[in-house]
């Protein structure tokens, strides 16, 4: 007779539920303030006590250590996630578009990882290596299979990133910045492909597409084709949502 699984401590439980809520508050105030913002105000934001806060990271820089580890490992299961469903030059260039698309976002937090701050230190030096560790499963199997130019290399697609991010970020345009990320993409091909059509997310249904692909108003990804009705204008809530909160911005 199996015994039953023992439920951690109430204590524990609401200490690690502490730490992610601390956590994922640090990524989003660091994300719009920058690494400057204090720790009291991510407290405030995250409706915990300054204490609550020092207990689990005792100083800023600890803190953002832990927020670029916790992207850059989110990162790493979106790498294993498109090695897993999808061709290998296109899980390459989906990936980094989707590395492209969640860092656009978050400038500051990625100015810290590649700015000099004396990183990487024991955790970021982990999360940094298992994500080239992905990437480079990513490339060896586009390499292999034919589809990607020979002489790429880990630490270019790398700066790829970097400069696509703050591309994507720059362009007033979301979806000609989106777009012109793609043509950077393009480079890395054997055989240079300009539909964006192949980088979707492979675990939604295939769709098929005419010539004449609309892509969203706000990321540029390629829309499906309706045979009747009015053209869809995102490609889903989100994106909707989005352009929704710019237009009241505006």
């Amino acid at each position: 007779m199996t015994a039953a699984p023992v439920a951690a401590p109430a204590g524990r439980a609401d200490a690690r539920r502490n730490r992610e809520l601390v956590l994922s508050t640090a990524m989003r105030v660091f994300a719009e303030e920058g690494p400057g913002a204090s720790l009291g105000v991510i407290a405030q934001r995250a409706g915990v006590g300054a204490g609550t806060v020092y207990r689990h990271f005792p100083s800023k820089d600890i803190l953002l250590e832990a927020v670029l580890a916790e992207h850059l490992d989110t990162m790493v299961a979106a790498a294993d996630r498109w090695r897993a469903r999808a061709a290998p030059g296109d899980a390459l260039s989906g990936f980094l578009l989707e590395v492209i698309e969640q860092s656009a976002g978050r400038q500051h937090v990625c100015d810290a990882l590649t700015g000099d701050r004396g990183w990487p230190r024991a955790v970021l030096a982990a999360a940094v290596r298992r994500f080239h560790e992905a990437l480079e499963r990513l490339l060896r199997d586009a390499t292999q299979a034919g589809v990607i130019r020979a002489d790429v290399r880990v630490d270019d697609l790398s700066a790829l990133a970097v400069g696509g991010a703050a591309l994507r970020s720059a362009h007033r345009d979301p979806a000609r910045g989106a777009q012109l990320v793609r043509l950077l993409l393009d480079g890395l091909r054997t055989r240079p492909v300009t539909e964006p059509g192949p980088f979707r997310d492979p675990s939604s249904s295939p769709r098929h597409e005419t010539p004449a692909t609309r892509h969203c108003g706000e990321c540029g990804a390629p829309l499906p084709a309706r045979p009747t009705g009015r053209p869809p204008r995102y490609c889903g809530p989100t994106c909707r949502q989005r352009a929704h909160r710019r237009r009241l911005a505006g």
